[in-house]
């Protein structure tokens, strides 16, 4: 596979405090990531769980908690969408905070498609899948920021 990697970078017009919350907080996260819900255990090793209506339930487990800097979540994909994340169907991403001036510079790294225990054309409909997402939710995820009092 070509890609194993996504890679997107967005300012939002938000204090890195504020962002922070917006991404590890349940009822921010499930606003604009999810739109039917989320569960956040906010500790290494703590689950977290994604609804959405039209795609069902996504499972994550979180590796890196460094707080108003790193936030990396490690998530299950593919026909395992619904399963806890484990070696194989699993991908990590890692959500890196820098202040820039009023507002927070934030980079958001998907890893991990090559080691995906799928067939080949279905690893590159999940990187494709995903690759998409990320500019769909990164939108949303700006303008939650703009309207969320958090």
């Amino acid at each position: 596979m070509a890609e194993d990697r996504i890679e997107r970078e967005v300012t939002i017009d938000a204090p890195v405090s504020r962002v922070w919350r917006l991404l590890t907080e349940a009822e921010h996260l499930g606003a604009w990531f999810g739109d039917a819900g989320a569960d956040v255990d906010l500790r290494p090793g703590g689950a977290v769980e994604l609804r959405w209506q039209e795609h069902g339930t996504a499972k994550a487990v979180i590796e890196r908690i460094e707080p108003e800097t790193l936030f990396s979540m490690r998530w299950a994909l593919g026909d395992e969408r619904g399963a806890e994340p484990a070696e194989g169907n699993s991908t990590l991403i890692e959500f890196t905070l820098v202040p820039d001036g009023k507002a927070t510079k934030l980079r958001v790294v998907e890893s991990g498609f090559d080691s995906l225990d799928l067939p080949a054309e279905q690893r590159v409909r999940e990187f494709e899948r995903n690759e998409e997402g990320w500019g769909i939710v990164l939108g949303r995820l700006a303008e939650h920021a703009a309207r969320a009092t958090a």
